[in-house]
């Protein structure tokens, strides 16, 4: 039953092949954009205040062959005054289908007496290819143009917005549009190419019990992207003795559903993140599920790390509380 699964998913890549040239967005979401906005929000860039560099690791369908796997790494971090900047080169890889991602980010920070908002925009130069080795599969046509092209690859330029917000120290806000306008760059001009206007929505409470060295935050974040049904994930997260430790739990709904549990922890200027997540379908008995790891490294000297634990739970350092726009 393994096998027939496995070359049902071969032969849905060649349908998919012919009616897109652009591939699923999914993959590239984080469930550890819980710890880290910036994957999923422009918006996001360099509020934090100081400067971080992440590294990801995701597995999708773990076990399975050619399960999906990406990587990432970025930088991010405060540039001048209220102007965040970023950084992100990612790879994906799904099957045969390739994508690699080279995305620069900018941000501006508006800040009020208990309001502090960041408006972003991101470029990024996508890649969407097929392995070399698809020329091989025995189910493959090598000599399809169409294939042939895929393998040579089509590149776009696309432009994602972002707003990411804190309000009054308790609720956590935001709203990106991904690629929301898109150009093809390189590839074959013949190709089928169409974009459905996506979005990211989150908003999330900050919860913090008198006497109890504890912070939790339950959050909301609603997903409708290109080739991917609609669907929402419910989240708990813990941040425990001044963030040193962190765990939660996660709960999609919707176009799939999932379960999963983050744990992680933080030591001096290291931050070290784990995810698990199970699909509820038929299909999960075939994987391992989803494994995510991230490690995050604080390059900052310019915050104080009160604040930097404080900007990392949501809230706001004290002087910007009583500064004006």
């Amino acid at each position: 039953m393994k096998y027939i699964i496995y070359i049902i998913a071969i032969l849905f890549i060649g349908q998919h092949l012919n009616g897109q040239a652009r591939y699923f967005d999914e993959r590239y979401i984080s469930t550890l954009s819980l710890l880290n906005p910036v994957i999923i929000n422009p918006g996001a860039t360099g509020l934090a205040g100081h400067h971080k560099i992440t590294a990801n690791y995701k597995n999708k369908w773990a076990t399975f062959p050619g399960s999906p796997k990406s990587y990432f790494v970025s930088y991010d971090g405060p540039l001048v005054d209220r102007l965040g900047f970023g950084v992100l080169a990612s790879a994906d890889t799904n099957g045969s289908l390739e994508t690699t991602k080279i995305q620069g980010a900018l941000s501006y920070k508006i800040v009020s007496h208990n309001n502090i908002i960041g408006a972003g925009i991101t470029g990024e130069y996508i890649d969407h290819s097929v392995s070399g080795d698809v020329l091989t599969n025995r189910y493959v046509d090598s000599g399809d143009g169409l294939i042939l092209g895929r393998v040579d690859g089509n590149g776009f330029f696309d432009v994602s917005l972002g707003l990411y917000g804190i309000y009054d120290n308790t609720i956590t806000y935001g709203i990106s549009f991904p690629s929301l306008a898109s150009s093809m760059i390189s590839g074959d001009a013949n190709d089928a190419f169409s974009r459905e206007v996506g979005f990211i929505a989150n908003i999330g409470y900050i919860y913090s019990p008198d006497n109890v060295d504890a912070i939790f935050e339950p959050s909301l974040i609603v997903k409708q992207l290109n080739n991917v049904p609609f669907h929402a994930d419910i989240n708990l997260l813990g941040r425990f003795a001044d963030d040193r430790f962190r765990g939660g739990i996660t709960y999609t709904v919707g176009g799939d559903e999932r379960v999963g549990f983050i744990l992680g922890g933080t030591f001096n200027a290291l931050g070290l993140n784990y995810s698990y997540n199970a699909s509820r379908h038929e299909f999960q008995t075939y994987n391992n599920g989803t494994h995510e790891f991230s490690v995050q490294i604080d390059i900052s000297e310019r915050a104080s790390q009160k604040e930097k634990i404080d900007m990392e739970n949501g809230l706001l350092p004290e002087q910007n509380l009583n500064s004006s726009n």
